[in-house]
C-alpha cells in the first residue's frame, strides 16, 4: 500500500499497528528504515568566528555568555582544545577535511583544498553520503568578513544539500563604523559599531533565525546543520545593549611584562608599533566592542539551542560549539590572530552528546579530531585519510588521554612558516625551522607566555625534545582505540 493512500485513509489504530508490524508504518516507510533513522543522532554544528576563550564558562571575570555557559553545563567543555592554524582559511579547511594544513596545502586566501585534494570527502559531505540532510547557514567553510557576507565565499558545494547566506544591516551600515586603525582593511581593522535596531536585523541574528527554520523543517530527518556566526570577527558590530554590558572603566588591559616583546622573534611581532600605537582608552574601546560582539553571538546561540529543545530534538542531537581559532586583545602588544601564541591557538570547544555526562576535560584535543569523533558518535564508518582521531573515549571518561600534544602552524605573508607544539607544560615555536628564531614558554610558571626560554642553556634539552615533538605523531594511538 503506497504512502499517499495510507496518509489519506482514516484507519483504526489497531489496523495501523497491524500494518506497521507487517513491515510498513503509516508513512509508508519500511520498519527497518524507520528504526535506523531513529537510531541516528543529528548534529547541530555551531561555529563562531575569531572567538577566544573570553567566555564565562572558561573563567572570564567580565564577559557575559549565559547561553554558552548553559550549553557547557550539559556537555563536555574542553580546556585544552587547539586549532591547526590561527587563520580562518587553513583552520576551517583542516577541521572540515580532518587533515592538517600541511596536507590540505591551504594556508592563505588564495589557497583551496580542492585543488590539492579534489576527491576529499569533507565532514558534512561524509554525513550527506550516509543519508543525512546536510545544510549550512552563514560561515562554515571560509568567507571573507565583511566582504563575503551574503555570498557563499569559499564554500564547498559538494558538502551541502542547502545553503543560506544571510546579509544584515551590519553590512549595509558599514559607513557608520568607527575605525581605530584606518590603515587596515575592515576584515582586520579595530573597527566597531554600537548598532541600532534588533538582534534579528543583524547578519548573525538572521543566521539564528534561518537555522531555527531549518531545524523546524527537517526535524523528522536525520540532519547535519551548520550554524556559522560571523562575530566577533571584525568589524565588531552588535546592538547597543551589548556594548552597555561593558563600561570602559571595568575593562582591564593585558599587563605584559616590560621585557615581553624583547625576546620574541621579529616574525611573530605582526603588529608594529605595539597595539597599533593606540592609547589605552582606544584599546579599551576595541576590547569593549569585541566583548559586546561575543555577548551578541551568545544570545543568538541561545536562540538556536532553545529552539532545538522546544522542538524535542535535544535527546537525539549532538551539539558542537567551536571557534576556528582564538584572538589576541593586546597581549604582547598584538591584536588579531596569525601567530601561534596560546591566545590564538587555543579555542573554546563544547560537545553535548546524548548519553554523555557533563564534564570539564583538561585532555588535549584538536579541531581536526571532530571529524572522526562525530562519525563515531553517529555510527558512521571512518572516512579514509583522516589525520585526526576520535576523542569519544574522552567524552566517556574526561580523564582519558588520546593525545599528548597539539600542533599549530601558520604561513606568514613572507612565505615562511611558524610551527608550534603545545604540551601539558610547554609551548615551543620555531620560525622558518628556527632560522628566524624560536620560542619556549613554561606554562607551569609563565601561563601568559612572557618569558622566552628558547635561548637559555639550561633549557637546551627541553628545546631538543620539543623539536622532536614538532614532527612526531600527535596521537596516543593505544588510548585512541584505533578509531580514525
Amino acid at each position: 500500500m503506497n504512502s499517499f493512500i495510507l496518509k489519506n485513509l482514516r484507519l483504526p489504530g489497531a489496523l495501523l499497528l497491524t500494518l506497521a508490524l507487517a513491515g510498513c508504518n503509516p508513512k509508508g516507510r519500511p520498519a527497518t528504515e524507520s528504526t535506523e533513522r531513529e537510531r541516528k543522532f543529528n548534529v547541530l554544528f555551531i561555529a563562531v568566528d575569531d572567538l577566544n576563550t573570553a567566555i564565562g564558562c572558561y573563567g572570564h571575570p567580565l564577559v557575559q555568555t549565559p547561553n554558552i555557559d548553559r550549553l557547557a553545563s550539559r556537555g563536555v567543555r574542553f580546556e585544552r582544545a587547539y586549532c591547526q592554524s590561527p587563520i580562518c582559511i587553513p583552520s576551517r579547511a583542516s577541521l572540515l577535511t580532518g587533515r592538517r594544513p600541511q596536507t590540505t596545502q591551504t594556508f592563505r586566501a588564495k589557497d583551496a583544498f580542492r585543488k590539492v585534494l579534489p576527491d576529499v570527502v569533507t565532514l558534512p559531505q561524509h554525513f550527506r553520503q550516509h543519508g543525512y540532510y546536510a545544510a549550512r547557514v552563514g560561515k562554515i567553510f571560509h568567507m571573507g568578513v565583511p566582504n563575503d557576507i551574503g555570498t557563499s565565499g569559499k564554500d564547498d558545494p559538494q558538502s551541502w544539500a542547502e545553503v543560506v547566506n544571510p546579509k544584515g544591516r551590519d553590512v549595509l551600515e558599514e559607513d557608520r563604523l568607527t575605525n581605530l586603525t584606518p590603515k587596515e582593511g575592515l576584515g582586520g581593522a579595530l573597527a566597531y559599531l554600537a548598532a541600532d535596531g534588533t538582534d534579528e536585523e543583524q547578519t548573525d541574528g538572521m543566521v539564528a533565525t534561518e537555522t531555527i527554520r531549518l531545524l523546524q523543517t527537517h526535524r523528522d530527518t536525520s540532519f547535519f546543520i551548520g550554524a556559522g556566526f560571523f562575530r566577533p570577527h571584525p568589524p565588531f558590530v552588535a546592538p547597543k545593549k551589548y556594548f552597555d554590558l561593558y563600561p570602559l572603566d571595568k575593562i582591564v588591559l593585558p599587563q605584559d611584562a616590560a621585557h615581553d616583546r624583547k625576546d620574541i622573534p621579529a616574525m611573530a611581532l605582526t603588529i608594529n608599533p605595539p597595539n597599533f600605537g593606540l592609547d589605552q582608552q582606544a584599546q579599551k574601546r576595541a576590547i569593549q566592542a569585541y566583548y559586546a560582539s561575543v555577548s551578541f553571538v551568545d544570545a543568538q546561540v541561545g536562540r538556536v539551542v532553545n529552539a532545538l529543545d522546544s522542538l524535542g530534538l535535544a535527546d537525539n542531537t549532538i551539539i558542537v560549539f567551536w571557534s576556528d581559532h582564538g584572538w589576541l586583545l593586546g597581549e604582547h602588544g598584538l591584536w588579531r590572530k596569525h601567530t601561534p601564541f596560546e591566545e590564538t591557538a587555543r579555542v573554546p570547544l563544547i560537545v553535548a552528546a546524548p548519553g554523555k555526562q557533563p564534564a570539564v576535560s583538561s585532555q588535549f584535543v584538536e579541531l581536526l579530531d571532530l571529524y572522526p569523533t562525530l562519525s563515531q558518535l553517529c555510527g558512521l564508518p571512518a572516512s579514509e585519510g583522516l589525520e585526526g582521531v576520535s576523542f569519544v573515549p574522552v567524552l566517556d571518561d574526561p580523564k582519558r588521554t588520546v593525545k599528548d600534544k597539539a600542533l599549530t602552524t601558520v604561513k606568514m605573508a613572507n612565505g615562511k612558516f611558524g610551527n608550534s607544539v603545545r604540551t601539558a607544560r610547554w609551548r615551543y615555536t620555531e620560525w622558518d625551522e628556527g632560522r628566524e628564531g624560536a620560542e619556549l614558554y613554561d606554562h607551569d610558571r609563565d601561563p601568559n607566555e612572557q618569558t622566552n626560554l628558547a635561548g637559555k642553556p639550561e633549557h637546551a634539552e627541553t628545546v631538543n625534545r620539543m623539536k622532536q615533538l614538532l614532527t612526531g605523531p600527535a596521537t596516543n594511538e593505544k588510548a585512541a582505540a584505533g578509531y580514525k
